[in-house]
């Protein structure tokens, strides 16, 4: 397996939008599924068919579902082009997909950016989005559904993300620059 994912996010539509490291900071953004393999090994790491011919597409749901998540990980409603970008790949999903069971009700899709579209209306509809939150890194933009008993997640990766702020915080302390 040559991409290894980090899959941190607490549901396929996170772990899809968290394909992209470093997302703002444009020096070091780096998109980690920009192959055939890549992305056949990302669906391996969370469960899902991979079938030729679908990298673009996956790239564009991804891009879609980024920018209506993102908002509302900030406390914010996602703008009225990103919605109704989203509502079209529901609405083209549903077209094409069946069902898979009754009660409760879910939907087979017919394809892989289908299925990904169909995750991110799950994520909306049956999460609770007050759990939505963004890495606190500033140039991170990994988002991630904090299960914790508390709420009191902060970091994608409290050994990534996190261990970084905490060396930047003992490094300022200690050369007198303050917190």
């Amino acid at each position: 397996m040559g991409y290894q994912p980090e899959l941190i996010g607490g549901h396929v539509a996170l772990d899809l939008v968290n394909t992209v490291s470093w997302r703002l900071d444009d020096a070091r953004w780096i998109d980690r599924i920009t192959s055939t393999s890549a992305l056949a090994d990302w669906c391996t790491a969370v469960g899902l068919v991979y079938r030729p011919g679908t990298l673009q597409q996956v790239r564009t749901v991804r891009e879609v579902v980024y920018g209506v998540l993102l908002p509302l990980a900030r406390g914010n409603e996602p703008a009225k082009a990103d919605l109704s970008a989203l509502r079209g790949l529901v609405a083209g999903a549903l077209a094409e997909a069946r069902p898979k069971g009754i009660q409760p009700l879910d939907w087979e899709a017919a394809d892989l950016p289908a299925a990904l579209a169909l995750a991110a209306a799950r994520l909306l509809e049956h999460e609770d989005l007050g759990r939505l939150h963004e890495c606190q890194d500033g140039d991170c933009g990994w988002l991630f559904l904090d299960r914790s008993k508390n709420g009191s997640r902060r970091w994608c990766s409290s050994g990534d993300c996190g261990n970084r702020a905490r060396a930047r915080r003992h490094y300022q302390r200690t050369h007198g620059m303050g917190a």
